[in-house]
C-alpha cells in the first residue's frame, strides 16, 4: 500500500528539491564562470586530490563521484584532454584503471577552490543559524545512513 504525502510533507518535499537544485545550480554556474568547468570536474579533482598519491580506481572514483562508471570515464577523458588527469593500469589488476591527478589539475582546483567555497557560504552556510546548520548535518546524515547504509 502506496503510504501517500501528506499536505506538510509534499510541501516540504518540493522546498528541499527546490532547495537543492538551488544550491547545485548555483556551484555549477559559479564554477563555469570562473574557472571553466562544471561542479562535476571539480569533485572529481577533489576527490582525487584527497587521495593518498593523488590517484583513485576509477571504480572507487565513480562511487565516490556518486556516477556511473561510463560517465566517470565521460569526464575523466575530458579532464585528460585538459591535461588535469591521466589513467594509469591497476598494478594489482590489468582490467583496472586509476585516474591520477596531475599538478596541472591540482593547480586548476587549488585556482577554483575560493571562488567555489565563497559560492558554497553564500549559497547554503550564511543562510543558515549555527544551530540549523547542526540540525542539517544530522538530517543529511540519518538520510545517507537509511538510503545508502552510510557509504559516500
Amino acid at each position: 500500500m502506496t503510504r501517500w504525502l501528506d499536505d506538510e510533507e509534499q510541501r516540504i518535499w518540493r522546498n528541499f528539491l527546490a532547495t537543492t537544485q538551488l544550491v547545485n545550480e548555483r556551484l555549477d554556474r559559479q564554477l563555469q564562470r570562473d574557472a571553466g568547468m562544471p561542479h562535476t570536474y571539480y569533485m572529481i579533482l577533489v576527490a582525487l586530490s584527497e587521495a593518498p598519491g593523488r590517484s583513485m580506481r576509477m571504480t572507487d572514483l565513480a562511487h565516490r563521484a556518486q556516477s556511473s562508471q561510463s560517465r566517470l570515464s565521460h569526464a575523466v577523458a575530458r579532464l585528460e584532454e585538459r591535461g588535469w588527469v591521466r589513467r594509469a593500469p591497476c598494478a594489482d589488476d590489468r582490467r583496472g584503471n586509476i585516474a591520477v591527478l596531475t599538478d596541472d589539475g591540482f593547480a586548476a582546483l587549488a585556482a577554483a577552490a575560493p571562488g567555489h567555497v565563497e559560492e558554497v557560504r553564500q549559497s547554503l552556510f550564511d543562510a543558515l543559524t549555527p544551530a540549523q546548520l547542526h540540525a542539517l548535518d544530522e538530517i543529511c546524515t540519518a538520510v545517507r545512513s537509511k538510503t545508502v547504509g552510510g557509504s559516500s
